[in-house]
């Protein structure tokens, strides 16, 4: 399936394994669900941005559970079929499809082909066509700038700067291993004690503090918790892989079976810091049914700030009852938005370069990087940085003024940003020339201004494009300064 809410849209494609002929069963039932939560989620994370949201899933078939890169070939080729003029195609639509992709689960390594797949078969928006590239197509990678990363991070440390506390005293946990994008930069960027990962290959857990020099090498050689050094674990310490069965933990515990054990620990009562970072795992991990594994023996939570790296691993319901306990949550759709921030720049570069442009400027060859790209990226971070401060604040601030949880008020946020960006698209407000020059101006990163002037980035990026990004810089901006409370009079002041 592929999902969009706005004619403007971006968001990543997923590949969904099974592990058994059960487990396809459940997923086949549910993968339009799953898509429609994600793109859901994806157009709230984008409020701020000019792409609105949209995801693609892709279900593997029982049986070709090995056939992943074939099955994403065929899905891009038919997305395309669909997006390019085609005689035997009956076209009701009569616009240019302006259609982004990024990568998800599974598909990280293959948006360089889906690019060069795009220019082959003559889409004139292939530089754009898909983000996440690597560095030598021009793109921009998530993982190796922490992208995604960056903006939970802010949540977390304005966080704990609410509560007076300091990143290095406070304990940590993480479901998502240093393999990964998010759970290696989590590493990497922060400096708070860890007592336990969980990912693909295991549990790791240690509550004399996990060694950060060994999890900062793991990190930088993108290696499970399996390759950890066990001798740097304390006697209390322990590491259970999947495939184990039968393993007595240090303190007595029996575990039969490491997958189990495994797929169940984030519920186990060992899972317990001050906060909890969710790097990676299956939507609805945790739920109305077993959020309550989540209390002690007091009916306390074990967490006191639980900032959602990973999509869609609490389920709406769960997040209200815990923040009804005191748990300071802020969910993916606020926290997990630096990496589609930095896909929707990446993006703007693309529809504003020519193709020499691109080659010369943000392709690196040979491992020499432009000056202009390093500001680039550079003024991405800052971005991204900045972004989420802002809306961290307003979540913040609102919920101290109506008491409403953070949950609900960041989708408000976000649904009372994109009713304003609608708003304003289908106003006259665009035509003031004057006002889109400076608000274009303001909403690109200022060395493409600098390459371009502002009339020569107006020409080549396609109108619809520049009326999304006047839309929701003017929306987002606004909401974030001035609250849900803002009215009309506000906004023309």
């Amino acid at each position: 399936f592929h999902i969009r809410f706005r004619d403007i849209a971006r968001g990543g494609i997923r590949i969904v394994r099974s592990s058994h002929y059960q487990n396809y069963l459940n997923n086949s039932d549910f993968i339009f669900d799953e898509n429609y939560g994600l793109a859901s989620t994806q157009q709230r994370k984008n409020k701020d941005l000019p792409d609105g949201g949209s995801k693609g899933t892709i279900l593997l078939r029982w049986g070709f559970q090995d056939q992943p890169v074939a099955a994403f070939k065929k899905y891009i080729d038919g997305l395309l079929d669909l997006m390019l003029p085609n005689p035997a195609v009956l076209d009701y639509y009569g616009k240019d499809i302006i259609l982004f992709l990024g990568p998800d689960e599974g598909t990280a390594d293959l948006m360089e082909w889906a690019a060069l797949r795009a220019r082959q078969r003559g889409y004139k928006f292939w530089k754009a066509f898909t983000t996440g590239k690597p560095a030598s197509m021009g793109g921009i990678p998530h993982d190796l700038y922490g992208m995604t990363t960056r903006s939970v991070h802010e949540y977390v440390v304005g966080s704990l700067g609410k509560l007076g506390l300091k990143e290095e005293k406070i304990t940590k946990v993480i479901t998502g291993g240093p393999d990964g994008d998010l759970g290696s930069n989590e590493i990497l960027l922060s400096k708070d004690k860890i007592l336990a990962i969980v990912d693909g290959s295991g549990v790791l857990y240690d509550p004399q503090v996990l060694s950060r020099k060994e999890l900062v090498r793991l990190a930088r050689t993108r290696k499970m918790v399996e390759h950890f050094d066990r001798k740097l674990l304390s006697k209390e310490g322990f590491f259970v892989h999947v495939k184990d069965a039968d393993v007595t933990l240090p303190d007595g515990e029996r575990v039969e079976n490491g997958l189990e054990f495994r797929n169940t620990f984030h519920l186990h009562p060992k899972f317990a810091a001050d906060i909890f970072v969710p790097c990676g795992g299956r939507p609805s991990s945790v739920n109305i049914n077993n959020w309550t594994e989540w209390l002690d023996g007091q009916g306390r939570p074990r967490f006191k700030v639980i900032v959602e790296g990973a999509n869609l691993f609490i389920t709406q319901q769960a997040r209200l009852r815990l923040e009804e306990k005191g748990v300071i949550l802020y969910k993916d759709a606020s926290a997990n938005k630096g990496g589609v921030t930095s896909s929707s720049l990446e993006v703007l570069s693309a529809l504003a370069m020519t193709d020499k442009e691109f080659e010369e400027l943000m392709v690196v060859r040979s491992g020499k990087i432009s000056d202009f790209r390093k500001t680039y990226v550079e003024e991405i971070i800052a971005d991204i940085s900045d972004n989420a401060r802002r809306e961290f604040e307003v979540i913040w601030r609102e919920n101290v003024r109506t008491g409403i949880p953070r949950s609900i008020l960041s989708d408000r946020i976000s649904e009372k940003i994109n009713d304003i960006k609608d708003s304003i698209r289908a106003s006259s407000l665009f035509e003031d020339k004057a006002l889109v020059r400076k608000v274009v101006e303001v909403g690109c990163p200022p060395v493409l201004c600098r390459l371009l002037g502002i009339g020569r980035l107006l020409q080549r990026v396609p109108e619809s494009y520049l009326r999304a990004l006047f839309a929701s810089r003017l929306a987002g901006r606004y909401v974030y300064e001035h609250g849900l409370e803002a009215n009309e009079i506000d906004f023309f002041n």
